[in-house]
């Protein structure tokens, strides 16, 4: 959907495309208004971090993808000289997303109720019983534990072996608790989904400028409309 808008934003085509851009682009802009809390449409715990699975466990990864969408929807805006976009009768500037991506993203790296970075290796204070098998086993030379030969080291309460440096864990409760417990992945479980959301994320918000090329943003994209046939040649008497 914001794919789409962006196209409709910049390229305008027209007939026959424009009624289904503008769909997408007006479920985009509600989206976009739903992470608002001026509209409840998603829970937030008592220290900022909204709950878009409506408080089921995991919540990270969603959060940091929304981040992300926010933060690649107001370049877009902006890119589009348009500095906000409409929620009902309410106009909202481009800068209320970035603060709501900037402010999870704060939640997620530490500025929480526990004061947890919720990114290994960030911070003085994170998850040190990952549940990930290759951060949790120790290595040793010649020994290659099977499937259920891991369980050994996924009960133990010792901190793992290895620190995987950069991954975010499945992230607090709706409570804004957090367990350090290797067996219960609703807390530390990374995920490939959670954390390439943070890297995007991450990415979006960095650096002064933002980086949406108009000239470049549509190069793979095929033309929408057939090119116009070669000019004749030159009249010769």
């Amino acid at each position: 959907q914001v794919l789409l808008s962006r196209l409709r934003l910049f390229l305008s085509p027209g007939y026959p495309y424009e009624e289904m851009l503008r769909t997408y682009h007006n479920q985009t802009s509600t989206i976009m208004c739903s992470y608002l809390p001026d509209f409840r449409s998603f829970n937030r715990t008592k220290g900022g971090l909204i709950q878009l699975n409506h408080g089921q466990p995991q919540p990270l990864q969603y959060v940091v993808n929304a981040a992300f969408l926010a933060s690649l929807f107001s370049d877009y805006l902006e890119a589009a000289d348009t500095p906000g976009w409409y929620c009902g009768p309410h106009f909202y500037s481009i800068e209320v997303l970035r603060s709501f991506a900037r402010t999870q993203m704060e939640y997620i790296l530490g500025k929480n109720p526990l004061k947890m970075s919720y990114v290994v290796g960030h911070g003085k204070h994170y998850p040190k019983r990952v549940h990930h098998r290759g951060a949790s086993i120790p290595k040793k030379k010649g020994v290659h534990p099977g499937c259920k030969g891991g369980w050994t080291w996924r009960d133990t309460k010792k901190p793992n072996p290895h620190i995987i440096v950069g991954a975010m864990v499945a992230g607090p409760d709706r409570h804004d608790g957090f367990k350090d417990v290797r067996r219960n992945r609703n807390y530390t479980e990374p995920t490939l989904a959670g954390n390439a959301g943070l890297v995007a994320a991450l990415v979006a918000l960095s650096g002064e400028g933002h980086g949406v090329d108009k000239n470049t943003m549509f190069s793979a994209v095929p033309p929408m409309f057939p090119s116009p046939p070669p000019p004749p040649a030159p009249w010769k008497p």
